[in-house]
């Protein structure tokens, strides 16, 4: 792999906390409601952020 501009490092760093924060918002959001059917969606909506921020934390090894 060729090595990663700084203006990339950023960018990718960028999406790493707006990533992190959406996993955040989304767990919580789980756990403050007592619907199971929408804890349900809401902890599948953190998993695939999850999802995303391995694919751009993997970017930086």
């Amino acid at each position: 792999m060729s090595q990663i501009s700084e203006k990339e490092l950023m960018a990718i760093n960028e999406l790493l906390s707006e990533e992190e924060l959406l996993i955040k918002k989304f767990q919580m959001l789980s756990q403050h409601t007592d619907d199971k059917e929408i804890q349900q969606k809401f902890d599948e909506i953190s998993q695939k952020h999850q999802g995303h921020y391995n694919t751009l934390y993997s970017q930086l090894g």
